[in-house]
């Protein structure tokens, strides 16, 4: 259960047990909100600095917008009530989560009558897959799950009620003893996890799948592109096969929740040695020197504390 002292709630702190809603909400009944998951970390010098805040509210306000909704608040607002929700709560590192919803008005798929509710919460959270997953990697299983099609889902929004596909998919794989799952695109390729993007090395390249398939833009996912970039790697972004994957020497994710975590088994066939590779590792450290201090070479991803 997710404990806090405080929420942010429509501009202002409530003790958490408070920041409630009514059962007649729009969003509670049709899954129309907008969201993020933000990181603070503390870094090495002792402060605390929340990971590429700007970033996460210009998408959470352009998802909203995608919803056909305006966040009636601005996004210095927003950025400082996910600072000042933190600070409340004792928090030097956590995650955040702000979650745009319409609220209690009227029912009816067509129906404008609903206000639009901002709440923030933050609350510590360790390693999303697992405490082993960053050292060992994981084992992940394609889904029977299909990622929607560029028109059917708006994949470069975070929609609540999009992730039910999500939802399915990962408790589809976790009921089968796996720790996370793939999913592939409606032609076949691979997409993307239940709530990461997805890189792998093949043939001594890098590769992700491009922004033109039904992935989601990800903050972490574009961090991780630079750092490789700036590590003498070259990114490719293309589509790939199934096949591939299983051929690639080394997989990995990227997340705000899961970071980078590496892949070490896809459907009971071993990713290359079945531990993390060099391309894995070294980016690995290079992320973790990006959010916790090592590597000062991109102060514009940090807002502190």
């Amino acid at each position: 259960m997710i404990k806090s002292e405080f929420a942010w709630m429509n501009g202002k702190l409530l003790p958490f047990a408070q920041a409630t809603t009514h059962v007649s909400a729009f969003t509670l009944h049709y899954g129309l909100a907008a969201f993020e998951g933000i990181r603070c970390y503390k870094r090495n010098d002792g402060r605390s600095a929340v990971f590429r805040l700007r970033e996460h509210v210009e998408r959470l306000i352009y998802s909203a917008k995608i919803c056909d909704t305006i966040i009636p608040y601005a996004r210095e607002q927003i950025e400082s009530a996910c600072l000042e929700t933190l600070r409340a709560n004792k928090l030097d590192e956590a995650y955040i989560r702000p979650l745009a919803y319409l609220g209690p008005g009227a029912l009816g798929l067509g129906s404008r009558e609903s206000p639009v509710e901002l709440i923030v919460i933050a609350f510590p959270w360790g390693a999303y897959l697992g405490d082993d997953a960053h050292k060992r990697g994981i084992r992940v299983h394609i889904s029977s799950f299909t990622r929607g099609h560029l028109n059917n889902i708006m994949s470069k929004a975070k929609i609540s009620g999009q992730y039910i596909n999500s939802v399915l998919a990962k408790r589809e794989v976790v009921g089968m003893g796996y720790d996370e799952a793939i999913m592939l695109d409606s032609q076949g390729c691979v997409a993307e996890g239940t709530g990461e993007n997805i890189f792998m090395v093949y043939r001594g390249r890098l590769y992700t799948p491009p922004l033109s398939m039904p992935i989601l833009d990800g903050i972490t996912r574009d961090a991780v592109i630079t750092l490789a970039q700036e590590n003498g790697i070259e990114v490719v972004e293309q589509s790939f096969t199934r096949d591939m994957l299983y051929a690639a020497s080394e997989v990995f994710f990227t997340g705000t929740a899961c970071e980078v975590t590496p892949v070490r088994e896809i459907d009971k066939i071993t990713v290359g040695s079945g531990e993390p590779g060099p391309i894995t590792r070294k980016l690995q450290a290079a992320f973790t020197a990006a959010v916790k201090g090592g590597n000062d070479s991109h102060p514009e991803w940090l807002a502190y504390l």
